[in-house]
């Protein structure tokens, strides 16, 4: 055994074992070895192309940020090679029906794995399979979409899924060398203008530019209460300026704002009336705007916008209801004009009671959405679970009718009920509306008129005030207090002698 052999075995780690050894956090940018940029994305904003301009490699650039780096730098962002604005090529890219970009030959959508290539004389894009098939083994030099002649060296790569290197962020030219377009302002503030600082406080500076993401400030408008929505207690923001330090004070009280939609519903009293045109007949409905409004506000606005137009009651029992509103036509679509499921509304009055009654479809509380059912005799068992907010009032053989139709064992009617159109008759909450928006104009008028008007201050008497005494009080006059007659007291009214209950000072 030699000697001294566990002398350097120590009982914490060196600074040697710990920088090379065991980890630590290693000098320099944290960079992967790879990293893909999508091909909808500009190589020197990486961010998605809205005016797409590519080089002879088939790297795409955004048309005013490539603009702005080559009259800085004139060099090719991607490999540093001389570039000029005159050698790019304008690209044409189509979309289908979602917004996805894809080959306007075959319809195939382009992805991560497709093999992408454009025409240099025309700038169109394709898939190289149609490019392949189309043109070169059929021998057709013309563009696919305008015929326009062109030659195989046109024939610019976009994309090819076997060459993936061309797409590594790591890669880039101006990334490498920290290249980017700055304004003058930003440029005059930012840390370049320090001449004299540390290798250490250099290396801080870059790892800040790198990492530190400046938060977003969004300025939001301020709503004001007025007359109409303003509530009889307060935000709290004073009460909570004072108690706690993360919170700006304040100083002043400010009422707390109603919501619109509260304002409005105070002032519907009146019912509302629509019809569903059915492919079976018409259906006249009673919409209880006054007890329900936000069920029925979301039901008649979805009726004005053509959102049951052409939707099918796609579920029907006999003896029970027929439910529809679904524009999938499954029972499990739908949307409210709020985009989300919002509350019931149920009141003790409104009960599932006889036929035609028009009530809320749900998956449990608080979940409506569209859809909606009308019934075809009472449910009082639905009551305090599906929100009732209308009636039938006309077109009750229109609803025998539907009850006729024969149903599958899925409960799916045979025939298909189709809601050919929804027309609305009298919309209480565009009256409110428009009845709130005349008086708040009203009130600026009245604001305006009181702010023009001239300010009258109270007359100063002129001259010395008089003095009628010496002392305290020397300026009122006492006298023409006790002259001025005194009004008479009233007289006391006389008890009316006789037996009180209660009272016995009579024995």
């Amino acid at each position: 055994m030699g000697k001294r052999q566990h002398q350097k075995d120590k009982m914490y780690l060196t600074y040697t074992e710990w920088t090379t050894l065991y980890g630590g956090k290693k000098s320099g940018p944290e960079t992967s070895n790879f990293r893909r940029l999508p091909f909808d994305h500009c190589c020197v904003s990486l961010q998605p192309f809205v005016k797409p301009y590519c080089d002879k490699h088939g790297n795409i650039f955004e048309y005013e940020a490539v603009l702005e780096y080559l009259a800085r730098f004139k060099t090719n962002p991607v490999n540093g090679e001389p570039l000029d604005s005159k050698s790019l090529t304008k690209l044409n890219f189509y979309k289908n029906t979602k917004g996805e970009y894809h080959c306007p030959v075959l319809y195939k959508n382009f992805t991560k794995q497709s093999h992408i290539v454009a025409i240099q004389t025309t700038g169109n894009v394709f898939s190289f399979e149609a490019v392949e098939q189309l043109n070169l083994k059929a021998k057709n030099w013309k563009d696919l979409l305008t015929d326009t002649p062109f030659q195989r060296k046109d024939i610019i790569t976009i994309q090819d899924p076997t060459n993936l290197e061309k797409f590594n962020l790591s890669t880039f030219h101006h990334i490498k060398n920290n290249l980017r377009v700055i304004d003058e302002e930003a440029e005059k503030e930012s840390a370049s203008t320090l001449k004299t600082i540390s290798i250490e406080t250099q290396e801080i500076l870059g790892e800040l530019s790198r990492e530190y993401k400046a938060p977003e400030v969004k300025e939001e408008e301020k709503k004001k209460a007025d007359k109409f929505n303003a509530a009889h207690y307060s935000t709290g923001a004073v009460a909570a300026g004072f108690t706690s330090t993360t919170l700006a004070p304040e100083t002043k009280h400010e009422a707390a704002i109603i919501a619109e939609d509260l304002v409005k519903y105070d002032r519907i009293k009146k019912k509302g009336y629509v019809r569903l045109v059915t492919n079976v007949g018409y259906l006249n409905i009673e919409l209880h705007c006054d007890m329900v409004p936000k069920v029925c506000e979301n039901f008649m606005k979805l009726a004005q916008k053509g959102y049951y137009n052409g939707t099918k009651f796609h579920r029907s029992i006999k003896n029970f209801m027929i439910q529809g509103g679904d524009p999938t036509g499954t029972g499990e679509g739908g949307e409210s004009i709020w985009g989300k499921a919002f509350a019931d509304e149920f009141k003790p009055n409104l009960t599932h009671t006889g036929r035609g009654i028009l009530s809320m479809a749900n998956s449990g509380p608080n979940t409506n959405k569209s859809q909606f059912f009308i019934t075809f005799r009472s449910c009082r068992h639905l009551d305090n679970k599906h929100t009732i907010f209308g009636r039938v009032v006309g077109g009750l053989d229109t609803l025998s009718a539907m009850e006729r139709v024969e149903t599958d064992n899925k409960d799916r009617p045979i025939e298909d009920i189709i809601i050919e159109n929804a027309q609305v008759f009298v919309d209480p909450y565009q009256e409110a509306e428009e009845e709130l928006a005349a008086e708040r104009e009203a009130e600026a008028k009245k604001r305006e008129e009181a702010a023009r008007a001239p300010k009258i201050l109270p007359r100063s008497t002129d001259g010395p005030l008089k003095v009628y005494r010496s002392g305290v009080g020397k300026y009122i006059n006492m006298n023409k207090n006790e002259s001025e007659p005194q009004p008479e007291p009233a007289p006391k009214k006389k008890k009316a002698l006789g037996y009180e209950f209660g009272n016995f000072s009579s024995w």
